[in-house]
């Protein structure tokens, strides 16, 4: 961990657009000074941790729409918030940002023999992760924790968002070989499902509905998986399509004169239509939305 710049050094490094990295580090580390910036000063790493996972989702977000611009930008937000901890960790004398990186970069030579060692390998990348899970194994065994872990399911995080969690606990189960056998056993499922929550509801049972409710949704991360979707991605694909027709709603409302509270539902429902229709017609309704943002 090295000592602070002197000011003038700082105040040269802080303005020296050429700098990048160094200059971000810097910069943290006078936000977060005696003389610093009040509120950076009040923050923790618990309460900086939900910025982190909001700047992960727009970096996905960004990604999502093509947009390469944005993409750069928000890539820069989540590097500060990686810079951010590091400075915090840097005061408690436990680590600073080298060492993350250091850390990083050991991984990845040592889970890539094939690449960075005399290893010769010409498994396909299915291969590769069962090769990567035993190095993972041999990792924990020199920490001295167990070569495998106690249960198929750890590890995985909690603080993932829920869909994301689903899917690394079904992906962990089905290693081990509790899976569906095919999708059309998913299929199957998810109509029971389905039919559960619905007796729930007329059973007016609010506890019930979000029991079942929360099947129907883990089954269907299930499908997707058991598909070759990305459960993540075919949401963000259908946020996508909504928002955009209910925009094209919007702007049909509006060459009327109208507001969507003045409006009927059978008038929206009239110009949703239209838009699905003008969808179809150019391709976007079944294109890639990423692909669609980039030709424009």
């Amino acid at each position: 961990m090295s000592a602070p710049l002197p000011r003038d050094a700082s105040d040269a490094l802080v303005h020296d657009a050429s700098a990048a990295l160094p200059r971000l580090l810097e910069i943290m580390r006078r936000l977060r000074a005696p003389d610093g910036c009040p509120w950076d000063l009040e923050q923790d790493f618990a309460s900086i941790a939900p910025y982190t996972i909001e700047e992960a989702h727009e970096v996905a977000d960004a990604i999502a729409r093509g947009d390469m611009a944005d993409l750069r930008d928000e890539l820069g937000d989540l590097l500060l918030q990686v810079v951010y901890h590091a400075q915090m960790a840097q005061e408690a004398g436990a680590w600073d940002f080298d060492a993350v990186a250091r850390g990083a970069a050991d991984k990845m030579v040592r889970r890539h023999p094939h690449v960075f060692g005399d290893q010769a390998d010409d498994r396909d990348a299915e291969g590769q992760t069962v090769e990567w899970e035993k190095i993972k194994a041999a990792e924990r065994a020199a920490r001295g924790e167990p070569a495998e872990p106690v249960s198929a399911l750890d590890g995985v995080a909690l603080g993932l968002p829920a869909m994301t969690r689903a899917l690394k606990l079904q992906k962990r189960a089905a290693r081990v070989g509790f899976d569906w056998p095919e999708a059309g056993d998913v299929l199957a499922k998810l109509r029971e499902e389905a039919e559960e929550l619905a007796q729930a509801r007329e059973r007016l049972d609010r506890d019930a509905m979000e029991d079942e409710f929360g099947d129907l949704a883990f089954v269907m991360v299930n499908l997707g998986r058991k598909l070759g979707l990305d459960p993540e991605a075919a949401l963000r694909r259908t946020n996508a399509k909504f928002e955009r027709r209910f925009r094209a709603v919007e702007a049909g409302l509006a060459a009327a004169g109208k507001a969507p509270a003045e409006a009927t539902l059978q008038e929206m429902d009239a110009l949703w239509d239209a838009a699905k229709a003008g969808e179809k017609s150019t391709g976007m309704a079944t294109g890639n939305p990423t692909e669609q943002a980039a030709k424009g």
